[in-house]
């Protein structure tokens, strides 16, 4: 006979299950960030300040907002009609796109106290011109004492001799110090690398050691500087060597040595994924350029390196196993 005692006991006892795991007391509900509504992780209050509403700058700007990881994207640039205008257009694209970040432009770099991290890109001007040189220099004093823990990122192809100068005229700390365009260039590679073995580029893990191929790239025909370590790559899982032949791997270097500089599209993207992994302390290795630390055998010189990126900059460098010959080529392309 079921009275209405034993219905709501056994209610009860199906709505609040016995944990299985020892010791069985009482049941108790897992805590979890989702239970509190009120809590906002910090990169969705997070300001990011982009120096330069350039073709590279308009791309990251979009990219940013586009991905859902900040709230707040302050673009910097003289000619600051310009800014706006592109920063308006991207804000109406997000009606359309459904994210929800916000755009703002200025022509006062003192706006940037405070943001999370602040990317170098390129001025709106003819040929979108890279910040480089002295100009460089003096506006990297400036944003490094308006904003003195947040890490600087350079989105350029040819910034390389300005984060160098950072380091050792502006006395920037090196963790500070980031260049994404190696990650562009790793992304250009892992697809070459796709299309050669018929499988998704997300499946591609390798990694771009060494320098740029110099300041001035368009001199450049041929990539000398960075080097990939095809030893240590893989796809899907297995030894890349164990996936394609030698004569499709010799396919892909000479392919591979065609594609730098990567285009403006790539870079902005690229300084925009290095942003996000700052601001969620991803735990993904980032193929960055940053002033060595003793890696390779190389201190105070900008290289090329995976990097584990937090809050506060790099926090680690993994250093890949290198076969004689891939030695000789990073030895060689960082001059030691």
């Amino acid at each position: 006979m079921t009275t209405f005692a034993s219905l709501v006991t056994s209610a009860r006892a199906m709505a609040s299950p016995m944990p299985r795991d020892p010791p069985v007391t009482t049941a108790v509900l897992p805590m979890s960030d989702d239970m509190y509504a009120g809590r906002i992780t910090h990169r969705f209050m997070a300001t990011v300040a982009l120096i330069g509403a350039g073709d590279i700058g308009g791309a990251c700007a979009h990219a940013l907002a586009a991905h859902h990881r900040v709230g707040r994207i302050l673009v910097i640039d003289p000619a600051v009609n310009a800014a706006a205008g592109k920063a308006l257009d991207i804000q109406q694209a997000g009606a359309i796109s459904g994210f929800h970040a916000r755009l703002e432009a200025t022509d006062d770099e003192s706006r940037a106290v405070g943001c999370a991290a602040c990317v170098i890109a390129d001025r709106f001007a003819a040929g979108s011109p890279e910040w480089q040189g002295e100009e460089g220099l003096a506006l990297i004093k400036r944003i490094a004492e308006l904003s003195t823990d947040a890490p600087i990122v350079f989105a350029g192809a040819t910034q390389a001799e300005l984060m160098q100068a950072s380091s050792r005229e502006a006395r920037v700390p090196a963790r500070r110090l980031i260049g994404s365009a190696a990650e562009a260039f790793a992304s250009a590679v892992a697809a070459i690398v796709a299309m050669e073995a018929r499988c998704s580029v997300n499946e591609v893990s390798l990694a771009v050691l060494g320098a740029p191929p110099g300041a001035r790239p368009e001199r450049a025909e041929r990539v000398e500087g960075f080097v990939v370590p095809w030893s240590d790559a893989s796809i899907g899982g297995y030894a890349l060597e164990r996936v394609v032949s030698q004569v499709q791997l010799r396919r892909i270097e000479a392919r591979v040595a065609r594609l730098w500089p990567p285009a403006p599209y790539a870079l902005g993207a690229a300084a925009a994924g290095v942003v996000e992994a700052l601001l969620q302390a991803s735990r993904r290795c980032s193929n960055v350029l940053t002033v060595l630390g003793g890696e390779f055998g190389v201190r105070d010189r900008v290289g090329a390196v995976p990097a584990l990126l937090a809050p506060q900059g790099v926090v680690h460098t993994r250093v890949p196993a290198l076969n004689t010959r891939e030695r000789v080529q990073l030895d060689t392309a960082l001059g030691v």
